[in-house]
């Protein structure tokens, strides 16, 4: 009498080559999207206009708004010793060129010598009391180290000049980008030329597109 013999199925297990092709189109599914994600979806390169920033009340404010214009922007301070001769002068500048094409925006910063250390809404109303300032001043904010707000480290990024003291002013171009910087014991008449050739070109280009 032959012995039982029980016999079972063999296990399936998948093929090498099948695993490995499965393999391969996992890496061209990746690699192609990777590619159509960079084509179609670039991080968008920063300029000054596309941060955003707090108002004296602390309202979001997005500088986007001042895009097509050309902007200085200045880190000011109410008790320093170039308070008066520096807001009276930015004043006057932004009278003669403002607001249609241009506009002064003031950062108030303690950072240099603790000459800022009212609240944001106390330095907009020492400012517009003193100076009759007509343009932005914004929340006071910190323009070094490591919490330093970032459109103002934009500029100091751009320009690779870090503010020394009180009333650094860069001039922006309509598109956001640095184009000068001065220091706050240059006259502001150093600065007209530089805002009037901004201006003329804004001028020429929207005539362009008419």
């Amino acid at each position: 009498m032959e012995p039982l013999t029980t016999t079972y199925p063999l296990k399936y297990s998948v093929p090498k080559a099948r695993v490995f092709i499965v393999f391969l189109s996992m890496v061209f599914c990746t690699t192609i999207l990777c590619l159509l994600q960079h084509r179609f979806f670039k991080p968008k390169i920063k300029d000054f206009y596309s941060f955003e920033v707090k108002d004296s009340r602390g309202r979001i404010v997005s500088l986007e708004k001042y895009r097509g214009k050309a902007t200085l922007v200045v880190n000011v301070a109410s008790y320093c010793q170039y308070t008066d001769k520096n807001y009276i002068a930015l004043q006057e500048l932004h009278r003669e060129f403002g607001p249609s094409h241009f506009t002064v925006l003031a950062f108030p910063c303690n950072q240099f010598g603790e000459s800022e250390p009212s609240s944001s809404q106390e330095i907009e109303s020492f400012a517009k009391g003193n100076y009759g300032v007509t343009f932005p001043v914004f929340h006071k904010i910190k323009i070094l180290g490591s919490e330093a707000d970032p459109a103002f480290k934009f500029l100091i990024d751009s320009s690779k000049k870090e503010p020394r003291w009180n009333f650094w002013k860069y001039l922006v171009s309509p598109e956001g980008k640095v184009v000068k910087f001065w220091r706050p014991e240059e006259p502001i008449q150093s600065i007209k030329p530089e805002v009037a050739s901004l201006i003329r070109q804004i001028i020429m280009k929207k005539r362009e597109d008419l």
